[in-house]
Order: structure tokens, then sequence, then C-alpha cells
């Protein structure tokens, strides 16, 4: 006899699992910030009557592409599990390597800017190399670099310029090229806006582009999550450093040229502390200390949040001496909602 009954149902591969909407929002590094993000720009929308103005969120964004530029590779460094203290003077030694070269060779300005790429490059190269070969902590590496650029940048600005600041190259030529190229304004929608925003949306995509589609992206969260794990499965774990560091430094670079041809002339003691900002939008935007977790959009909308904030106070009239206690104040609340969400999204798993 043959045995008859309801078909059974198709089994399912149980490696296979559905993974809800909800649950793949709770595990976006960047969804803390995002939230703050839209309650800072409502908040600054309602005490600030002239927050909304176009030209006012065109200031903004240019506040924070000023930040963004650096704090996407120094977020790529963070899920890497490294820091580098000496980014925010690197700028500025990019500055003043193009501006001293060009002087001193009275030669056409963008000879100065590749002469300051490749010792900028060279500089992210020495922290990547100091890393790997002394296996001393990232902090004391890059500290050490921090505090030789800080006293070279003063040193050699002094010795060839007698002041603390570079000789004007304004009239130079390729300079007003170089600015169109690192300082220009573009006009959209009849709002000024500085190419600095279009270099930080390039830099936003190509590390996303990094970290999502391509084998570098996993070697970034391996060597971030665990280096000896990454390194037994096969890993290049010290070409990824030095590669995360040259990342730093590029960025430092296009920063400091901007910074160059924005005002023509550079103040050698300039950016000293920049280096926690960037750190500070890094982790706003959703990066763990610790690394192996983090997003490159998440340390954009950090520096978001720093640009609404900065400007958000001038907009409302208020002391600018309350700006670094607003800056502290989200640190601590992004990082803590940050925490909350990824125990949710644990949770949830």
């Amino acid at each position: 006899m043959t045995a008859t009954g309801q078909p059974t149902a198709p089994r399912t591969d149980e490696r296979l699992l559905h993974t809800s909407m909800l649950r793949k929002l709770l595990g976006r590094p960047e969804l803390g910030s995002v939230v703050g993000a839209v309650a800072v720009f409502l908040f600054f929308a309602i005490v600030a009557d002239s927050f909304l103005r176009p030209s006012s969120l065109g200031t903004v964004l240019y506040a924070a592409s000023t930040i963004g530029i650096m704090a996407v590779p120094v977020a790529l460094l963070m899920i890497g599990g490294e820091f580098d203290l000496s980014a925010g003077v690197m700028v500025t030694s990019s500055a003043l390597i193009s501006s001293i070269f060009s002087y001193q060779l009275t030669a056409n300005v963008w000879t100065g800017v590749f002469v300051s790429l490749l010792v900028t490059l060279g500089f992210g190269a020495f922290n990547g190399f100091m890393l790997t070969r002394t296996k001393l902590p990232s902090f004391i590496i890059t500290l050490g670099t921090f505090l030789m650029l800080t006293g070279l940048n003063l040193g050699f600005t002094k010795l060839l310029s007698d002041t603390v600041s570079t000789k004007a190259i304004g009239d130079m030529e390729g300079f007003d090229s170089a600015r169109k190229v690192f300082a220009s304004y573009l006009t959209i929608g009849g709002v000024e806006l500085k190419v600095t925003i279009l270099w930080w949306v390039v830099l936003i995509a190509v590390a996303t582009w990094i970290l999502i589609r391509t084998r570098f992206g996993n070697w970034i969260f391996a060597v971030g999550g665990q280096a000896d794990a990454a390194r037994a499965v096969g890993v290049p774990v010290i070409r990824t450093r030095i590669g995360l560091y040259l990342g730093v430094a590029f960025a430092a670079w296009v920063s400091g040229q901007h910074l160059l041809f924005s005002y023509d002339v550079v103040q050698s003691g300039e950016g000293v502390g920049n280096e926690l900002i960037y750190i500070i939008a890094a982790v706003i935007g959703g990066c763990l200390i610790t690394g192996g977790y983090g997003s490159a959009i998440g340390s954009a909308i950090g520096a978001l949040i720093f640009g609404m904030t900065s400007k958000g106070i001038v907009y409302a009239e208020w002391n600018p001496d309350w700006f670094k206690f607003f800056l502290g104040a989200m640190l601590l609340l992004a990082t803590l909602l940050n925490a909350w969400v990824r125990k949710r999204a644990e949770a949830t798993t």
C-alpha cells in the first residue's frame, strides 16, 4: 500500500537566517550618529533663526568638510585598531612644505604642491613603518611624530622666513590654478559651496567602497578586530596598517593645500589639537576605540554634527567659549548611544 497524506514542506537550510530590517538598522554603526545629527539640526533650527538660511547651511557644510576630510581616513585607521596623534600638525606641515619650497625655489607653486605630497606621504609611511617594526603602541609612535613635526614646523619656518609664518606666494605662477583645485567655490542653486565639500564627498564615497566592496576593507576590519587571528589566516597586517597611515597622510596633504591656498600664508603653530577633533568625529560616528567597528559614513555624520554645533552656536548668538563643553557632552552622549545601539543589535541576533 502507498502511504498518503499532506505533502511535506521543503526543508530550509538553517544556515540561511532571515534578517529583519530593524535588525539590519540596529547593526549599522552610524545609527547613533544619525539620531544625534537630527537632534542637533532640529535644536539649532529652533533656537537660531538664521540657521536654516541657504548661506548658513553652506557655511555649516564647509566647517564640516574641513574636519570631515581628515575624519574619514582617521575613522578607517581606528577601524583598523590604530590612532594618529600627528594628523593635526601634519596638515600644517603639508601647507608649510608647499609654501616654503615654492618660495625658496621661486618655481611654479605646483612644484611645491607635489613635493609636499611626497614628503607628507613619507610622514605617513614613517608612522606605519615605525608601528610595525617597533611593536610600540600607535599612541606612542604618533605622539612622537606629533612633537617632532611641531618642532620642525616652527624651527624651519623661523629659520627660512625669520617669522612664525610663511612668505606670501599669491603672485607666483600656478597659484590661481592651484586655488581652483583646493580652495575655490562652487555655486549650486545660488549657494556658494567650498570645493572642500566636493573633496569630502569623494573621500567618503571612496572610503565606503573600500570598506564594503574590496578585500582591503575586509583586511581593515580583520586587523582591527584581532590582528593575530587576521595574520594567521593570511591577512597582510603590516601592509594594511601602512596603507591606512598613508591614507591619513594623503588627506592631510589635501587639507594642507586648502589651508595654504585659502589664506596665501601659513602660521607654523596651526593644527595643534585638531587631531583630537578628528578622533572625536570618528567616535561620534560610531567607531570603537578598540577597533574593528565603524564606517566612513559615520565619521562624515560626526563631522557634520561638529559643523552644525560650531556654527549653530554662532548663529544662536551664544558665547563661543561654551563650544568645547558641547563638544565634550556630544562625545559622551554619542559614545553611550552607540554602545546602547550595539548591545541592542547583539541582543536581537
